[in-house]
């Protein structure tokens, strides 16, 4: 082949596999697979309210962190769920009960203010109250020793979520259930889980008659232990002491860190079941 035949078929090829090339552009479409600094900036997260009130539930008593119990763990589920960008207030006062809860919502206005504009609300109530029946009665503690209390446990409750939805009528509440710690510290008092039981069904009674307000139960998940079962029990030359390890070890009573993410994890089923009947102002 002379040099002029060489570049004629040489040129014919880079035409044809220029048109080659052409022709694939147009009919396969383009992908951009590189995300850009813009396509994150467009992605904008949603401001959500959240607002935490109750007892040391809420204040994380036992969180060995000191960030706040399970309110941190649901705000980043949150997060990561709704691509919320959450800010949350946290009014958890540890020995509180629903009498004094009632009472710095009325008086603190800092919490007035961050109800108008919540878009959750969280409510951790009536372990004190069960508290302060025990503590009363400690010599002569019987089941009928809690039905007066609980009917005005109820009372104060329904005043609580009015409270709350007073400048903002459409507020989702999740009100938290008591748990039952109290079989480790009072062995003897064997009715205790009835009494618990019959306390959650109170407070479920008074959500039942809201919309927008849900009860998430946490007895059957804490009271037993991590993996559910009765406890882990730890034998000394003397005694065998049940531990549960949902529990702080420094007071068998308060959640420890685990327990509190399964308390945040309760909520937040709860939030995914119910989320699509939210009401928007």
């Amino acid at each position: 082949m002379n040099k002029k035949g060489f570049l004629a078929g040489l040129t014919f090829f880079l035409v044809s596999l220029l048109l080659f090339v052409s022709i694939l552009n147009a009919v396969i479409p383009k992908s951009n697979t590189e995300l850009t600094k813009q396509d994150f900036l467009s992605q904008k997260q949603v401001k959500f309210s959240y607002i935490a009130i109750g007892d040391s539930l809420t204040e994380g008593v036992g969180d060995t962190t000191d960030q706040g119990g399970f309110i941190p763990l649901l705000s980043q589920e949150l997060t990561s769920t709704y691509q919320y960008k959450v800010e949350y207030s946290n009014y958890g006062v540890s020995g509180n009960t629903s009498k004094q809860i009632l009472k710095r919502m009325k008086t603190e206005s800092e919490i007035e203010q961050d109800l108008k504009k919540a878009d959750l609300m969280t409510l951790t109530v009536g372990g004190n109250d069960v508290m302060a029946v025990i503590r009363k009665n400690l010599t002569k503690l019987e089941v009928s020793s809690f039905v007066k209390p609980a009917s005005e446990y109820q009372s104060r409750l329904r005043q609580i979520i009015n409270l709350a939805r007073k400048e903002n009528a459409n507020l989702p509440i999740y009100v938290l259930g008591i748990y039952n710690p109290f079989y480790l510290n009072f062995p003897e008092m064997t009715e205790m889980q009835g009494i618990i039981d019959n306390w959650n069904k109170a407070t479920e009674a008074i959500v039942k008659e809201y919309d927008n307000v849900y009860f998430v139960a946490i007895n059957d998940l804490i009271y037993k232990g991590i993996e559910g079962e009765e406890s882990e029990k730890q034998a000394s030359s003397s005694q065998t002491t049940v531990i549960n390890d949902a529990l702080f070890t420094g007071d068998h009573f308060h959640p420890n860190n685990v327990g509190y993410q399964i308390m945040a994890n309760a909520v937040m089923e709860e939030i995914s079941e119910t989320k699509d009947k939210w009401k928007k102002d």
